[in-house]
């Protein structure tokens, strides 16, 4: 995930309104268009990393052709929160590479304009999928789709063959396999030191909601039923409430999961799968070039998770947008950085090959040919899993508070094993019905 924390509620406390005179309807002046102003880049990467080297990359290569001239930060840390910051100061930026979660908020914000997407050169050879994650609820384009992912299971391989277990092929499969890297010593130091699940359970950035949405789907679960557009909460259903009741006993019962995940963000929990404190961490593509040099890609394997009690395989979908923010000076040159973001070059210069510098994990444009970029052939079992069981979270006006709330919920359930997730999820449902009929999607 690239999860949610308190500092979105920032939002609550910024003169709202002031946001929205700040950055109007996302359509500057005529008169007061440059073309060739230099476009200000946010993209949510940590600085100094390979992910920011080969954003610059793509920003100067995009230069170079265009004779644009870009600016890049890359920012990490409380990245909404600076954003509005600088929505505050009406010193937006003039492009945001950010999660294509966001879209919601930052239309509600009123700080991204709307796209037309027929006005794209190229947009025709982005997947249907993609486009539809820069869709907002009212059926209109707020961002250029950049990049696609999934998840999948990345299993110590060395202590499951250690102890003559095979590939999990089921939750069963999968819990069995958690308790024995728990109880069984996996890695032969004598000591009773590792665990199954590595889970970022914290409530920052809504992690623990994005963990359990893949498997609340493969569970038959879900957070809302949809019809016309409109929503009501089913996060309080029998099949929703199994899923988290499953999510507690590796808390609880089986005490298969790595101490401290309540509180644990990926900055954490990416350590913990490395340094042999768990062996099973649901995760993204984007961890293989940093696991294979910090662990060695002979000790661990990358599998996709096997079906739920539904009978069903399920995983998020996510990705990123590129969003062309509100009052820019140079709108040509915003929608041309997109149109090059996501050519054929642009596309293969964000890949980054097999390194860990990339800002594409899957491509959108469907004339990329994944295998002409990399090599690794474990990326195929991202893709497979993106195009069969890939889901993207519902198409409400603004996420961001039913993943906060349903994060909050389940972190609870969780830290304490007396709860009853039944009756905490029925409050939850009532909560998502509050925020439905305010965001005016109530079914």
């Amino acid at each position: 995930m690239s999860g949610r924390h308190p500092s979105l509620r920032l939002v609550a406390t910024l003169a709202f309104a002031g946001l929205l005179a700040a950055c109007g309807s996302g359509a500057a002046p005529a008169k007061d268009q440059d073309p060739g102003a230099q476009l200000e880049i946010w993209v949510r990467k940590p600085p100094g990393s390979n992910t920011e080297k080969t954003t610059k990359e793509l920003a100067a290569k995009f230069t170079e052709r265009s004779g644009v001239p870009t600016h890049v930060t890359a920012l990490f840390d409380d990245f909404e929160t600076k954003l509005q910051q600088a929505a505050a100061q009406k010193q937006l930026p003039d492009i945001v590479i950010n999660d294509t979660a966001q879209l919601g908020l930052l239309v509600k914000q009123g700080i991204v304009r709307e796209v037309d997407r027929a006005g794209i050169d190229g947009q025709d050879m982005l997947t249907p999928a993609s486009w539809e994650a820069a869709k907002g609820a009212d059926g209109k384009f707020y961002g250029v789709p950049n990049s696609a992912q999934s998840f999948a299971l990345f299993i110590r391989k060395d202590w499951r063959e250690r102890l003559g277990l095979s590939q999990p092929r089921s939750w069963a499969d999968l819990d069995a396999l958690a308790t024995a890297f728990t109880t069984k010593d996996p890695d032969g130091n004598g000591k009773a030191d590792t665990y199954g699940y590595v889970v970022p359970g914290s409530t920052k950035r809504g992690y623990m909601s994005w963990y359990l949405t893949s498997f609340l789907w493969a569970a038959g679960g879900d957070y809302f039923t949809e019809k016309d557009g409109k929503f009501t909460p089913a996060i309080a259903s029998d099949q929703a409430v199994a899923a988290v009741e499953w999510l507690k006993a590796q808390f609880c019962v089986a005490k298969t999961v790595v101490p401290g995940a309540v509180t644990m963000e990926t900055t954490q929990a990416h350590p913990a799968f490395e340094t042999g404190k768990g062996g099973i961490y649901f995760t993204g593509p984007y961890n293989m070039a940093r696991f294979d040099k910090n662990l060695g890609a002979d000790k661990y394997e990358v599998l996709p998770a096997p079906p739920g009690p539904s009978g069903k395989s399920a995983s998020l979908a996510e990705g990123e947008n590129i969003y062309l923010m509100a009052g820019s000076k140079n709108q040509a040159g915003q929608e041309k950085f997109a149109e090059f973001a996501i050519s054929v070059d642009g596309q293969t210069i964000g890949m980054a090959g097999d390194t860990d510098g990339n800002i594409v994990r899957l491509p959108v444009n469907s004339r990329v040919t994944l295998a002409s970029v990399r090599k690794d052939t474990r990326w195929d079992v991202f893709d497979k899993v993106y195009k069969e069981v890939g889901r993207y979270t519902p198409a409400v006006p603004d996420w961001t508070p039913f993943r906060q709330a349903s994060s909050d919920t389940v972190n609870a359930i969780v830290a304490d094993c007396g709860s009853n997730p039944k009756q905490q999820l029925t409050k939850l449902a009532d909560t998502f019905q509050q925020e439905l009929t305010k965001q005016g999607a109530a079914a």
